[in-house]
């Protein structure tokens, strides 16, 4: 059996075979399913207006998970990266009472962030995202009409939030 990596060869392996490859992708995110709209508020202020778009629409907010906090517990510097996940279960658990698999990829989320500037960020996968890259893998087919709503409804919850 041989010793696990200590958590410095682990950071370094990660830097020197990850990090670069990283580095392209926010300039490929928006082609790539991803919506990133700027924020006129604060970052907790940001996720209070879209959770409450996500409940005055009859959804539910699931959890949130702080990336930053949780970096800062290992001393790892991280600007402010919080995840929530939300979520229509009359929709959804029918769907994975279907398709078990479909819980790796549901509740639904959005990431809002905040850059080096301060400048915070709603960012959240595309309607047809959606379809092609989360529901098609799980055998689950979704027509134009259905992507468009699904777009729009994610819109308006951003906007909700941003605005």
């Amino acid at each position: 059996m041989t010793d696990p990596l200590s958590r410095a060869a682990q950071l370094a392996l990660f830097c020197t075979l990850l990090m670069p490859a990283l580095v392209p992708v926010r300039a490929q995110g928006e082609a790539s399913g991803l919506v990133t709209q700027a924020s006129a508020h604060t970052l907790r202020q940001t996720l209070d207006r879209f959770a409450l778009a996500v409940r005055e629409a009859g959804w539910v907010v699931f959890t949130e998970i702080d990336h930053a906090a949780v970096a800062a517990a290992l001393q790892m510097p991280l600007r402010p990266r919080v995840v929530i996940f939300f979520g229509n279960p009359g929709a959804g658990t029918p769907a994975m009472r279907a398709q078990p698999t479909l819980a790796l990829d549901l509740p639904m989320r959005a990431l809002v962030w905040e850059d080096d500037a301060g400048r915070v960020f709603v960012t959240r996968s595309s309607g047809e995202d959606i379809a092609s890259r989360i529901f098609a893998r799980h055998g689950i087919g979704q027509d134009a009409p259905a992507q468009a709503a699904t777009e729009a409804f994610l819109a308006r919850l951003t906007r909700r939030a941003t605005e």
